[in-house]
């Protein structure tokens, strides 16, 4: 049956369609037929108890420079008219993020809204990993300078980054000597109000860090982000490079772990980070990237299986 799509993420004139998971996602509804509309979460509007959006009718196609073409704007009914949403704007996890999940999360019961709005504002990436702290490196969350100095002094290296930080932005890798440390702490205490996250620095991450993506629970494909010449960061939005990989019993039990959980959240497209085969570092649900790179190295369809639980689990909600 063909689905009324609304698809809330950034500008579509700014991605590069080359590696862009929500352009795929977009691409492969489009596929099966179903319709679609984009907006952005600054013309999310409420009044009179509907949730609406000022949105573009949009057809896509793999040419970049000309993927997209917009149809005049309407004001869809979110909660009457469409029957997914796909929340895919990158972050910062800011308070214009957190107010569209709540706005959005008074349509859940009519409309499904992927990933389920509520779950993702109660799961910000770099704090809900908590949960599973038995899989994560050495960690401390902090604003403190005598309390970072204290954990470079017990782990030798360390990196430090912004708590709703994403893409690798603004990762600091500070050695034993930890000369800079304190310069950063200032800087990051004047540019952020809450803490900053402390981890032991990991030096497998050189041979990588995987991205696992798994699909309302499921294994669907995993790739390995190489960072670049002189770098410690593997992501591909700042030069890291993909490689073919397969998972270690490790993750594969760091993932069983993580599926009830995920299922019971109505997190359904989720990519998590693994250092080493080993070592947890991030659970991504606000806008989960790499699907485009994993079906390249492993010849996968994870955009299939995504829309196969999209489409099972609006079926289920309409009784059929």
């Amino acid at each position: 049956m063909p689905l009324t799509v609304a698809v809330q993420m950034d500008p579509l004139d700014t991605i590069n369609i080359a590696g862009d998971s929500s352009f795929a996602l977009m691409l492969a509804a489009q596929k099966r037929g179903h319709r679609l509309f984009h907006y952005t979460a600054d013309r999310l509007n409420y009044s009179s108890g509907r949730v609406w959006a000022r949105a573009n009718p949009v057809t896509v196609e793999p040419v970049q420079g000309a993927h997209f073409h917009f149809e005049e704007p309407i004001a869809l009914d979110l909660g009457g008219e469409a029957d997914v949403v796909l929340m895919r704007q990158d972050p910062p996890f800011d308070l214009g993020y957190i107010t569209a999940t709540h706005l959005l999360e008074r349509i859940a019961d009519r409309t499904l809204v992927v990933n389920d709005p509520a779950s993702v504002r109660n799961a910000p990436e770099k704090l809900w990993v908590l949960d599973y702290a038995r899989f994560m490196p050495p960690t401390l969350v902090t604003r403190e300078l005598d309390e970072a100095r204290a954990f470079l002094a017990e782990h030798g290296e360390v990196v430090v980054k912004p708590l709703h930080g994403n893409g690798g932005k603004a990762i600091f890798h500070v050695r034993a000597g930890g000369e800079n440390l304190s310069a950063l702490i200032e800087v990051f205490n004047a540019a952020y109000r809450e803490p900053h996250m402390v981890q032991a620095f990991l030096p497998a991450v050189a041979k990588g860090d995987k991205r696992i993506v798994l699909v309302d629970g499921e294994v669907a494909g995993a790739i390995n982000r190489v960072p670049g010449q002189g770098e410690i960061r593997s992501n591909l939005a700042v030069g890291g490079s993909a490689e073919k990989t397969a998972l270690t019993e490790r993750e594969r039990e760091i993932c069983a772990v993580l599926a009830p959980e995920l299922k019971r959240r109505g997190l359904l497209f989720v990519g998590i980070d693994v250092i080493g085969g080993e070592w947890l570092t991030e659970i991504n649900v606000t806008s989960p990237t790499g699907i485009v790179a994993i079906e390249r190295f492993d010849g996968s369809d994870v955009t299939g299986m995504i829309w196969d639980a999209i489409e099972a689990k609006v079926a289920t909600r309409a009784g059929g």
